[in-house]
């Protein structure tokens, strides 16, 4: 059997629920419906904050506080195929916790190291993103990375910036951290207009440039070395490599 859900985390802990209360056996589970059939069962699994409530509440009674940060984590990993094993991964937690142990259950090693892979992005993304000065004095940075990490972000600038208001917007996603007095939210972006930048940004910019630049050995500039610490996927939005 397909099953078919709305990508969000609510439906896909719905999805777990109509899994074990209806007994279903799960082939495939996708977010769009597939183009062809052929002769699969298809199942649509409609988000229910009740069902999803139950799950969450069932992960964090035989779930450690780790394993549930795990899951979490892998459901992050949006670019990634994961909801078969996810869904692997909780039915042998609910089974017998101390299984989840064993990396020789190929699903279980999968997950391990799709997570290690988010964390190591994770990780490289505190030192790559980028923030400009907002006329009103927030920083904004964009970033486009692999997996949704939006929620790590945040809450790692939230300790670093203090008081400071701050936005980081996911361009792939259409998700924004916002964070000021107020306000510490995720957001979902439909439209997005170009943000007046403060008149002092372009100043600093230029400073920046300049010190990335004078930091630099010339006698040992290494191109390729430069790449393999810092590829260029991560350059998109980092000032120093701007033209």
């Amino acid at each position: 059997m397909i099953l078919l859900y709305d990508g969000s985390f609510e439906g896909f802990l719905s999805l777990v629920y109509e899994v074990y209360y209806e007994k279903l056996h799960v082939n495939a589970i996708v977010k769009k419906m597939p183009e062809t059939l052929l002769f699969e069962r298809f199942h649509e699994v409609f988000t229910d904050e009740a069902k999803a409530r139950k799950v969450l509440e069932g992960i964090a009674k035989h779930f450690s506080k780790e394993q549930q940060r795990t899951i979490c984590n892998i459901f992050l990993c949006d670019t990634k195929a994961h909801e078969m094993t996810l869904l692997e991964y909780i039915r042998i937690g609910f089974k017998n916790p101390k299984e989840l142990r064993n990396i020789t259950n190929p699903s279980l090693f999968y997950i391990q190291n799709l997570e290690k892979e988010l964390l190591s992005l994770v990780h490289k993304m505190y030192g790559f993103t980028r923030f400009e000065e907002l006329e009103d004095g927030t920083l904004y940075a964009k970033i486009e990375t692999k997996f949704n990490i939006v929620p790590f972000l945040g809450d790692h600038f939230c300790k670093r910036l203090g008081n400071i208001p701050f936005i980081i917007h996911d361009i792939k996603r259409s998700l924004a951290f916002v964070k000021n007095d107020d306000l510490r939210e995720i957001r979902s972006i439909a439209s997005f207009d170009t943000p007046t930048y403060s008149e002092e940004e372009s100043h600093f910019k230029a400073l920046w440039k300049s010190f990335f630049k004078a930091a630099a050995i010339q006698s040992r500039y290494n191109p390729k070395l430069q790449q393999s610490w810092v590829p260029l996927l991560y350059r998109t939005y980092m000032s120093e490599f701007e033209v």
